[in-house]
Order: structure tokens, then C-alpha cells, then sequence
């Protein structure tokens, strides 16, 4: 008994000791779990206030590109299908040939018309020449009548020489000037259709000219050309087809030069501006591939405006949607060369909002053409040198024959 009475005290004091401790314990608890919270509150308010505040981000986005139609310009059968789907193609390349048989009938038939123009013109210039030695002689033969009239008319006054032959005389010279007026008048006439301009630049043949130069460039134009480069898709026409000008035959497009249309929300737009700089990510190639690139423009109304049936919100019950507004990010083309994206690929947008003193809306009309391709303008010299040839050729054989 006296050892379990003197043990009971020294619990006693060790169940105090451990009461006294525990509030202790929990105070430094509570205050290292406050501390946590606390310093994850101020790390997440510094990357609100430092990164999360000057970025605008949305997943709404995707890879749109160029869509160049091939179609054909003149009627003809298709004779020859020179690329298909996912082939590269050059600008200048031919894709689609037709049958160009009735084309080279109507070239030939201008050809001759041209060719016939330019003899006519010819012919009107050596007219016109026979004219003016015609206002010679006759401007010769009255100043003959004249003479004659002059050297009779003092014989007539010494009565030695009739009165009957004088006025035959003075009838020669009406008569001689009447002609050379005639002559004048018909010189004038020939000369009217070949006044102040040379052969090549007489209109009737500049307009056999412009015949002959549509005529060649339709014959041209069986074969269709890729006017940019870029990769086959939409492949519809076949060997045999009939087609006609403005039918798409396929689409070619340009992956080298694609940009992307991210679809923010209006209450994103409030610090977008032209050219901030804006980071992109591809489904594609997920994290590992970064592109990089700047606001280049910002739509001038939200998708639905311009959808086939935009909503009518002046009808029935109104339910308000949060609407979007598509920006255009322009892309790093090396970059795109090496990771090569697809047009309609979904990606996601980051724009670096912290510049915020840019403009929203372009000031000024764009300086350079937005697309150009060169590919019928060689067409067209090519057509002109034809048509001067032609002229050259049938020039030389008239001036021989003369």
C-alpha cells in the first residue's frame, strides 16, 4: 500500500506536465499551418499580380491559312492530272491539262485575221502613195492648162487666135482643177485610215492584235497552273471531266504561311493590342514545341454576326451569352518550317498583355498586297511577243513583195 500511495502522486504529475505541453504544441501547429496558408495566399498573389494579370489565354484557337482554289478559266476537257492530294506543288507548276483542240482552231483563225490586218494596213499605205502621185499629176496638168491659158490670152486681144479655143482653154483649166481637187479629196480619204500612226499601231490591227493575244492566252490556258506554292487537298477533278471557267477543280495551300485565329472572350479584350507578342501551343506537338509570334490585327465583329443565321436577340427570351472576338496572331515562319502545323489544328494561345499602349484598330491601309503571285504576267509578255511577231513576219514579207 505505502508503494502504491507513493507512486499515485507522480502520475498525477506527469498527466499535468503533458496537459501543459499540448496547448503549446497546438499553437505552434495552428501557427505553422497559418504560416502555409499564408505564404501560399502571398506566392499566389504575386503571380496573379505578376504573371497571371498580364496575360490573356484561351484553348478557343486554331491554325487557319490560305485556301488558294484552283479552277479552271477556260471550257475544255481534262485531259492530264498532274498532282494529287498532299503533294507539294511550285507557283508556275501545271496541275490540270485540258483538251486545247478547239483553242488552237480559234488561235489560227486569229492568227490569219492579224496577219491579213497588217497587209490591209499595207496595202492602205501604198493607196495612199498612188493617191498622192495622183494630186501630182494633176496638180502638174492644171498648172499646164495654165501655161497654155496664159501664152493664148495676148493673142487673143491682137485677134490671133479664136475666142472659141481661148475658152477651151479656160474650160482645161476648170476642168484641171476640178480633177485635182478630186484627186486631193480621194488622197485625203486614203490617208485617213492611216494617218498619225504607224502599221503595228494602226487600229485595225491593234484590234486584230488584241484578238490574236486573247486567242493565244485561251490556248494557254489549258493548262492550269499552281499560282502559289504550297500542298494539293480537296482533289475533285478527273480524267474526262467537262469543266467550266470558275469550277474548283482542287485547293492548294501554303503551310508556310499560316497564322492563328484565337477566339477570346470580350471580357478578355479589354488590354489586347496590336502587336503584343503571344506564345502558342499545338495539340499537335503538345508542350514540347513552342511557337512564337504577335497580334497582328483584331476582328471587327464577334462569329456570330457573321454566321448564316446570326442570332436574333431582339425576339423571343433573351439569355445572355458571353460572346467571342477572333485575334489574329501572326506566326514565326522559321519556326513553322521546322514544325510544320495543319490548317484547322487546335491550339492554345497566350498573350503578353504588360505593354498595354498599342492600338486596338489598324490606323492605316495596308501598303503591300496581302497575296501576289507572278504567274500570268509571264503569260500575258509571252502573248504579246507572239502577237509582234506575227507583225514583224508578215511586215517583211509585204515590204519584199513591194
Amino acid at each position: 500500500m505505502s508503494a502504491i500511495e507513493s507512486d499515485q502522486p507522480q502520475a498525477g504529475n506527469n498527466d499535468s506536465g503533458m496537459a501543459a505541453r499540448d496547448p503549446a504544441r497546438r499553437r505552434r501547429m495552428l501557427l505553422i499551418v497559418a504560416s502555409v496558408f499564408a505564404l501560399a495566399g502571398l506566392i499566389w498573389f504575386l503571380l496573379w499580380l505578376l504573371v497571371f494579370s498580364t496575360r490573356e489565354k484561351t484553348d478557343d484557337a486554331y491554325v487557319d491559312g490560305n485556301q488558294v482554289a484552283i479552277s479552271a478559266q477556260v471550257p475544255g476537257t481534262v485531259v492530264a492530272i498532274l498532282a494529287d492530294d498532299t503533294q507539294r506543288v511550285e507557283a508556275g507548276q501545271v496541275l490540270v491539262r485540258l483538251d486545247r483542240t478547239d483553242a488552237e482552231v480559234r488561235l489560227q483563225l486569229a492568227r490569219g485575221v492579224l496577219a491579213q490586218a497588217v497587209r490591209s494596213v499595207r496595202q492602205q499605205t501604198s493607196s495612199a502613195s498612188r493617191a498622192d502621185a495622183q494630186v501630182t499629176v494633176r496638180r502638174l496638168d492644171l498648172a499646164r492648162a495654165q501655161d497654155d491659158l496664159r501664152r493664148r490670152l495676148p493673142l487673143l486681144a491682137a485677134r490671133a487666135e479664136s475666142p472659141e479655143i481661148v475658152q477651151h482653154l479656160r474650160d482645161g483649166v476648170a476642168q484641171a482643177k476640178a480633177a485635182l481637187a478630186a484627186a486631193q479629196a480621194q488622197a485625203n480619204a486614203a490617208h485617213a485610215a492611216i494617218e498619225g500612226t504607224d502599221v503595228a499601231n494602226n487600229p485595225a490591227v491593234m484590234q486584230a492584235r488584241a484578238n490574236f493575244r486573247a486567242a493565244w492566252i485561251a490556248a494557254q490556258r489549258d493548262a492550269i497552273y499552281a499560282p502559289v506554292s504550297g500542298y494539293v487537298a480537296e482533289r475533285s477533278v478527273q480524267l474526262g471531266n467537262s469543266v467550266q471557267p470558275g469550277q474548283q477543280l482542287m485547293t492548294v495551300i501554303p503551310l508556310h504561311q499560316l497564322w492563328v485565329d484565337a477566339n477570346f472572350k470580350e471580357s478578355q479584350l479589354r488590354r489586347i493590342r496590336i502587336g503584343q507578342p503571344a506564345e502558342v501551343a499545338s495539340d499537335l506537338y503538345g508542350g514540347g514545341v513552342e511557337y512564337h509570334g504577335k497580334v497582328v490585327g483584331i476582328g471587327a465583329g464577334t462569329g456570330s454576326v457573321f454566321s448564316l443565321l446570326p442570332a436574333q436577340n431582339a425576339t423571343g427570351n433573351w439569355i445572355k451569352v458571353v460572346q467571342r472576338v477572333p485575334v489574329r496572331i501572326a506566326l514565326d515562319g522559321p519556326k513553322l518550317d521546322r514544325h510544320p502545323l495543319r490548317v484547322g489544328l487546335s491550339t492554345e494561345v497566350t498573350v503578353d498583355t504588360r505593354n498595354d499602349s498599342g492600338r486596338v484598330l489598324a490606323t492605316a491601309p495596308a501598303r503591300q498586297p496581302v497575296a501576289q503571285t507572278g504567274v500570268y504576267d509571264r503569260m500575258a509578255r509571252q502573248a504579246d511577243a507572239q502577237a509582234e511577231q506575227v507583225i514583224r513576219d508578215n511586215l517583211a514579207r509585204t515590204a519584199a513583195a513591194n
